[in-house]
C-alpha cells in the first residue's frame, strides 16, 4: 500500500469514528414538518422521463428535488409542498447548479429543506435564495446528522457518508422523510437509479448514489412500506409497484 493510499485509510477512520461519536451523542432528529401529511406523497424527481400519477389531485402532497419542481410545473402544479436542495445549488458554478436556478427562478415552495448549508450562515443562504427570487414559507436548514438519523430511524440503515457510495440520493431522503411523516403511500417520479441526465437540462450527467439507492428502497419493498412508482419502466427494472387505479381509489378512497 502507497504512503497516500494509508494516509487517506488513516484520515477515513478518523473521520468515521467522529461521525459515529458524535451521531451517537448528539441523537439528531430527523428534520421537522411544519404542517400534516394526510394523503399520498408523490416524490419527483428529475430524471429525463417522468409520468404523472395516476389520480394526482389537490389531496396529494409533493415533493420536489433541486430543479424537479419544473417537472411538477407541466403537471399544473406551481407551488410544491416540499422541496429539498442540495446546498451547493445556491452558489454554485457547475452547468447543473446554474440550470437549477435558472429554473427555479421567480417560483416558490411552501417549505424548503436545504441539505448540508452550515446553519451558521442562514443569512447567507437567505441571501442566496433572494439571487435567484426563490421563495418558501418555512426554510430549514439539514445537516448531516439529521439526514443520517432518518436513513437510520426509516430504513434501520446506518451511513456515516463516507464517499458517495454510502449515501442515498436526496430523492431518495425524500421518500425517507415521507415516510417518516406518515405518509400512507409515497409515489416516485422521474427517480430513476438506471437513468442519465435531468428534465431540466441536456447535460447528460450520470447520477451517483445508484447502488445505496436501490438497497434502501428494496429494504423498504420487504418491510412492507408503501412506495409505488408511476414511471413504468422503474417498475419493470425495479420491482417497485406501479401506481395505478387500484392503488389509488384503496388509499385515497376516492376513483381515480
Amino acid at each position: 500500500m502507497t504512503a497516500s493510499k494509508m494516509r487517506q485509510r488513516f484520515i477515513d477512520t478518523k473521520k468515521r469514528l467522529y461521525r459515529w461519536m458524535k451521531y451517537r451523542l448528539t441523537r439528531p432528529a430527523p428534520p421537522p414538518l411544519p404542517f400534516d401529511i394526510k394523503g399520498p406523497v408523490v416524490v419527483v424527481g428529475s430524471a429525463p422521463r417522468a409520468s404523472r400519477p395516476v389520480g394526482l389531485d389537490g389531496g396529494y402532497a409533493i415533493i420536489t428535488v433541486n430543479g424537479s419542481q419544473a417537472v411538477a410545473a407541466r403537471w399544473g402544479i406551481e407551488v410544491p409542498d416540499i422541496t429539498m436542495m442540495m446546498f451547493n445549488q445556491i452558489e454554485g458554478t457547475t452547468h447543473n447548479a446554474r440550470e437549477v436556478r435558472r429554473v427555479l427562478g421567480g417560483r416558490r415552495t411552501r417549505a424548503l429543506y436545504v441539505l448540508l448549508w452550515r446553519k451558521s450562515e442562514r443569512e447567507r443562504l437567505e441571501r442566496g435564495l433572494a439571487s435567484f427570487d426563490y421563495r418558501y414559507d418555512h426554510l430549514y436548514i439539514v445537516d448531516r446528522y439529521e439526514r443520517m438519523a432518518l436513513l437510520d430511524k426509516v430504513a434501520g440503515l446506518h451511513s456515516l457518508e463516507i464517499d458517495a457510495e454510502s449515501k442515498c440520493s436526496n430523492g431518495i431522503n425524500a421518500v425517507l422523510y415521507a415516510l417518516h411523516h406518515g405518509a400512507p403511500a409515497v409515489i416516485i417520479s422521474g427517480i430513476d437509479p438506471g437513468s442519465a441526465g435531468h428534465a431540466y437540462n441536456d447535460a447528460g450527467l450520470a447520477r451517483l448514489h445508484v447502488r445505496m439507492d436501490l438497497i434502501i428502497l428494496q429494504r423498504l419493498l420487504d418491510a412492507g412500506r408503501p412506495i409505488f412508482t408511476a414511471d413504468p419502466q422503474v417498475a419493470r427494472a425495479t420491482g417497485i409497484p406501479l401506481w395505478d387505479e387500484g392503488c389509488a381509489q384503496r388509499v385515497t378512497g376516492r376513483a381515480a
